[in-house]
């Protein structure tokens, strides 16, 4: 749903479908998700949990990794300089070392095990904080019937130019928001007057405050709330011999405008045990020439080749949806466009031409994949619009050349 202010001043809304065959998608509480394949490791004979252990080395030559026990966690918030680490009894964190065949290190964008790999392997390593911070709100439900306040059913997106606000509903039918800006306008907004923010969330952000946010919530949520950057990190390879893996976030942190952080990881689990098993890793019931080391090194090196152009592919294309998201989707040209592949795939499906909105959130085609056929259609659809514009321009030159024609004919005419 799209939230804007007309010419006249009227406030808008303007729905636009995710998908040209009816699919969407569904917010999932995080929290929720975790709570639950955490509950169903824990009914695995195979798996044992151990939490608060630090990973603070590893050596994948000799296969063994050294963590730091901590003691459980208090809320950060109330404890932010509390030391959490079990102390020994020579007033060091107490650390054990554990033998392992195999680490698969999905620690995150701020990875420890990416950290001690590439001590190992020769890694090639980008990371870029982009110039845009986020700040998290909140839209209560309704206080006279604790109802939603907006649409259950949609994205909200308040498109800014260079910045948005967007908004996703929770089951508790309350709304988190998120701003998006340049780190020059979260510092303005600093350092200005409390009405300074008011008047821009007005202008740039119409129906927001004080229709769903009043501006006393406004002004606390903003500057209670961190103001917090957003990372782009891009490597390769992502393993050592046979020893280690990285996936997820700890392999290909990216911005969140794609929705696919979460997706890709998942995807990453998926392709890699695709690929262990198309290279028998762990079927010990064919006789094989090679040992299990040697299989899961040749997979590796598979899983590699793979996913580094799919992953690169995801965190490119989640950059580039963030300009549509703040502008693009006001934009003639993307709507056109938009119009155009959906038009095509409704009518012509056949052709195989979706969306690229619809091939990433929708399909399992891959990233890399992805971005080579939508290129193919942007070159198909400014080829067509290029040749309907010369064949325009072609009548319309003949049509002044035959009104020129007839013009000089009757003057001749006259002249007799």
């Amino acid at each position: 749903m799209i939230h804007g202010r007309g010419q006249s001043g009227e406030l808008y809304e303007e729905s636009q479908a995710y998908d040209a065959q009816g699919r969407y998608i569904r917010a999932v509480d995080r929290a929720t998700l975790n709570k639950r394949l955490l509950d169903h490791l824990e009914q695995m004979p195979n798996v044992s949990l151990h939490f608060n252990h630090k990973l603070t080395g590893a050596d994948f030559e000799k296969n063994v990794a050294w963590f730091e026990q901590q003691k459980q966690k208090s809320d950060h918030a109330q404890n932010p300089t509390e030391n959490t680490s079990i102390k020994a009894e020579q007033g060091r964190p107490a650390e054990i070392s554990v033998d392992f065949d195999f680490l698969i290190g999905a620690d995150g964008a701020h990875s420890a095990a990416r950290y001690h790999m590439m001590k190992f392997a020769r890694v090639t390593y980008q990371q870029e904080y982009i110039d845009t911070l986020w700040c998290e709100f909140h839209i209560a439900p309704r206080s006279s019937d604790s109802s939603f306040a907006i649409s259950p059913n949609h994205l909200h997106i308040w498109p800014g130019g260079s910045f948005m606000f967007i908004a996703i509903p929770s089951l508790d039918k309350s709304f988190t928001c998120t701003l998006f800006a340049p780190a020059s306008y979260f510092t303005f907004l600093s350092s200005s007057s409390p009405e300074d923010l008011i008047i821009s969330f007005a202008r740039n952000f119409p129906g927001v405050c004080p229709e769903l946010i009043s501006p006393e919530d406004l002004r606390q949520q903003f500057h209670e709330n961190p103001h917090l950057p957003l990372i782009s990190i891009k490597c390769t390879p992502y393993h050592y011999k046979s020893s280690v893996v990285i996936l997820g976030d700890a392999a290909h942190a990216m911005v969140p405008f794609y929705g696919q952080g979460m997706n890709a990881g998942l995807e990453d689990v998926r392709v890699l045990f695709d690929v262990l098993d198309s290279h028998n890793v762990y079927d010990d019931s064919a006789e094989l020439a090679t040992t299990r080391k040697e299989r899961r090194g040749g997979a590796l090196n598979a899983y590699t080749a793979q996913r580094t152009p799919d992953a690169a592919a995801i965190n490119d294309l989640a950059l580039r949806n963030y300009e549509e998201m703040r502008s693009g989707v006001k934009s003639p040209v993307y709507r056109l466009r938009k119009w155009l592949e959906e038009t095509v795939n409704v009518y012509l499906p056949r052709l195989g031409w979706r969306t690229q909105y619809s091939r990433v959130s929708f399909e399992n085609q891959r990233y890399s994949e992805v971005e080579r056929a939508v290129a193919r259609q942007g070159r198909i659809i400014a080829t067509l619009l290029g040749l309907g514009l010369v064949g325009l321009g072609g009548f319309t030159a003949l049509g002044l050349l035959r009104r020129n024609a007839l013009g000089y004919f009757k003057g001749v005419l006259c002249r007799l």
